[in-house]
């Protein structure tokens, strides 16, 4: 470069990658498009979170509509020119935009595919594309024509039609994609508005009764089986003493009741809950979470039992002596709504404390065991000839995996989707 009074005499490196092969080189290693397949399973490792699930979802639930503004307003949120697409008309003859059209307008051209999404009821008798609770998604030649878009579409190792992007059209339009639902997604939940708060958890007082009701009968069926077991008259399952049968029982029976609350809560929250979509559509948390913040927080464990330890023959000074019944082993009636008793709080602790020291564990050996994993196998490449080898060129793999085959360009752990194929091949994709 030309002299310049100004430099102050500090040197600067540039990095520039010569040769072609390099250059190519960095191409695969370096794009992000290049990532989205996870090379363990084959499958997609990035796609939609959170919100612009939560996002997608309420643009494409049932038959949401739009007005002209609104649905302006929402494509533009893309960055590039959309047009819209001719608007439908409703029983007055009024003109609206359906949330499934918006999102229509990033899915590829000539897309076809049927699922089931995460809202799916399982019901006995499918009705498909008149499916009552929009589950059934159907896409044709790039339309959504039913169904709701949610994790089981767009998220990270299950998002189904995010999988089918990237096998039929490439990682260039799988990244556009991925970047487009973010977009929209994030869009579509601000002009919508979605908000949750601890009124999300409140159940009439029917389902709390209807609640209580159950963990009495599952009260009463612990303490027939402990009376039978004091009693002599237990019959040992396979394998397990009488004692390991009496805690293997009261375990399922009390782990059944905690499940029945949830769905009696869950009935009752219906899917016009914030917090039941967040759950159901797979933005965030479980319905296990919602039950036991509106139900009942269930049986707590230590080691994978109930609660053993604490004082002389029972578990805190609270309880008699022997006593095996639920309470003084560790089950919580409350829901975190209505506020644990002293004692639950107790076992609610002893139960967390180990979740934390689990956590705490799992999280430094498995990162000590990712760098020696590193540091043993960050010298191996796979050669021209497809063997793999270390920089001394000896040998460790005649053939990469032992069957040659990148997992980034195979279908993985996923089951063949033969439906698909033969719906295709009739149509003549």
């Amino acid at each position: 470069p030309p002299y310049n009074a100004d430099f102050d005499g500090d040197e600067m490196n540039l990095h520039v990658l010569q040769g072609e092969e390099a250059r190519g080189e960095a191409r695969i290693l370096m794009r992000v498009q290049e990532h989205i397949l996870s090379p363990r399973f084959g499958g997609p490792v990035m796609g939609g979170i959170h919100d612009h699930i939560s996002g997608l979802f309420l643009l494409t639930y049932k038959d949401r509509k739009f007005s002209r503004e609104a649905a302006m307003r929402i494509i533009s949120g893309l960055g590039r020119f959309i047009e819209l697409p001719e608007p439908k008309k409703d029983s007055r003859g009024g003109r609206y935009w359906a949330g499934k059209q918006l999102f229509s307008l990033i899915i590829p051209e000539g897309l076809n595919m049927e699922y089931k999404a995460s809202i799916c009821e399982m019901c006995e008798a499918c009705k498909k594309e008149k499916c009552e609770f929009d589950a059934y998604v159907v896409v044709r030649d790039g339309k959504l024509i039913t169904g709701t878009v949610d994790g089981k579409s767009v998220s990270a190792f299950k998002g189904k039609m995010l999988d089918k992007i990237i096998r039929d059209y490439g990682l260039d339009r799988a990244r556009q994609f991925i970047n487009e639902i973010g977009l929209l997604g994030i869009v579509s939940i601000t002009n919508i508005g979605f908000t949750t708060g601890i009124e999300d958890e409140d159940i009439p007082e029917d389902a709390r009764k209807e609640i209580e009701a159950r963990l009495l009968q599952a009260e009463k069926d612990v303490d027939k089986v402990v009376e039978a077991y004091n009693e002599g008259r237990l019959d040992p399952l396979p394998g397990r003493t009488v004692r390991e049968t009496l805690e293997v029982t009261i375990m399922r029976y009390l782990g059944e009741a905690r499940d029945d609350a949830g769905k009696i809560a869950g009935r009752h929250l219906g899917m016009n809950n914030s917090a039941v979509i967040m759950a159901r559509s797979g933005a965030r948390g479980s319905m296990l979470n919602l039950s036991q913040m509106a139900g009942t927080i269930g049986q707590q464990a230590v080691r994978g039992e109930r609660i053993q330890r604490g004082y002389a023959y029972r578990t805190l000074p609270h309880f008699k002596k022997g006593d095996l019944g639920a309470d003084s082993r560790g089950f919580v009636k409350a829901s975190y709504k209505s506020g644990l008793s002293p004692t639950e709080y107790f076992f609610h602790s002893m139960g967390g404390r180990e979740g934390l020291v689990d956590t705490a564990v799992r999280t430094s050996r498995s990162g000590y065991m990712q760098r020696r994993l590193i540091n043993a196998l960050e010298d191996l490449r796979v050669d021209y000839d497809s063997t793999v080898r270390n920089t001394s060129g000896e040998i460790i793999q005649f053939s990469y995996g032992e069957d040659g085959i990148d997992p980034t360009r195979s279908i993985g752990s996923q089951a063949l989707d033969i439906d698909t194929i033969i719906n295709e091949v009739r149509r003549g994709d």
